[in-house]
C-alpha cells in the first residue's frame, strides 16, 4: 500500500490520481494530539486546512457568556478549518479532540505552492468546496424550517450513520455528549432537548443512559425527521 492512499477516504482528495496524492502527501504534516487537547483556538492565525486521519474531533464557538457551542463533531476523512484554504484568516472557531485522535495539516504556504503547479488539483478543490457551501447552505435552511423534533431526529441520525455501533436491539451512538453538547448540536436549549430525547424514550424509539444514546426504531426516527 502506497504511502498516501489513505487520502483517498478524504473527500475533498478522493478523486484525484496518484501523483496529485503524492504531491499533497508530500506537504502533510501529521500530529498526535491526546484526549481533550485543544488543536486550535478561536481568533488564533490560521495555520491551514485540517483533517481527521484517526479519532474525533469536535468544533465549538464560544459565546459572550462563557458557554460552549458545539458546531460539529468530526470523524476519519472529515476536514475542517477548510474556510483558510487560501484565505490568511483567524481561526473562526475552536477545534478539541474527543479522543486520542491523529490529525493532518496542510499549511496554506505549502498548498499554494503545489496548487500553483497544477490546475487539476486547484479546479478539483474548488469544486469539492462548492459542493460543501451548498450543503452549508441547506443546513442553514433546514434549521430554519425544522421545527426541534426533527432537527433532533436529524443530528441523531447523523452521528448513528457516522459514529453508530450495532448492539442487541438497537445502535449505540458512539460518542460520549452531555444534553448540554446535543442541545449545541441541535440549535436549542438543554432543556428542550432533554424533554425530546424524554419523549422519544416513552415512544421506545431511542433509550439512553448515562451520556450513551442507543437507536431503537430507525424507521420511527426518520419519520419524525420528516415532520
Amino acid at each position: 500500500m502506497l504511502e498516501f492512499e489513505y487520502l483517498k477516504h478524504i473527500p475533498i482528495f478522493e478523486e484525484l490520481a496518484p501523483n496529485d496524492l503524492a504531491a499533497i502527501n508530500n506537504v502533510t504534516v501529521e500530529r498526535r494530539y491526546k484526549k481533550n487537547m485543544i488543536i486550535f483556538m478561536e481568533g488564533e492565525p490560521g495555520e491551514g486546512f485540517h483533517y481527521v486521519k484517526s479519532g474525533k474531533v469536535k468544533i465549538v464557538k464560544m459565546a459572550q457568556d462563557g458557554r460552549e457551542h458545539i458546531i460539529n463533531i468530526l470523524g476519519p476523512g472529515e476536514v475542517f478549518a477548510e474556510v483558510l484554504l487560501f484565505n490568511r484568516g483567524p481561526y473562526p472557531a475552536t477545534a478539541v479532540v474527543l479522543e486520542d485522535s491523529v490529525i493532518g495539516i496542510i499549511k496554506n504556504a505549502d498548498l499554494e505552492k503545489v496548487v500553483a503547479g497544477n490546475a487539476r488539483i486547484a479546479l478539483h478543490i474548488i469544486r469539492v468546496m462548492n459542493k460543501k457551501l451548498l450543503h452549508a447552505q441547506m443546513k442553514i435552511k433546514t434549521l430554519a424550517l425544522s421545527d426541534t423534533f426533527a432537527r433532533t431526529a436529524q443530528i441523531l441520525i447523523r452521528l448513528s450513520q457516522q459514529y453508530g455501533r450495532p448492539i442487541p436491539g438497537g445502535v449505540q451512538i458512539d460518542v460520549d455528549m452531555t444534553r448540554q453538547d446535543l442541545a449545541n448540536l441541535v440549535g436549542t436549549t438543554r432543556e428542550t432537548v432533554s424533554r425530546v430525547l424524554s419523549s422519544m424514550k416513552k415512544d421506545k424509539v431511542i433509550d439512553f443512559a448515562d451520556q450513551q444514546i442507543i437507536i431503537l426504531n430507525p424507521q420511527k426516527l426518520k419519520h419524525y425527521q420528516e415532520l
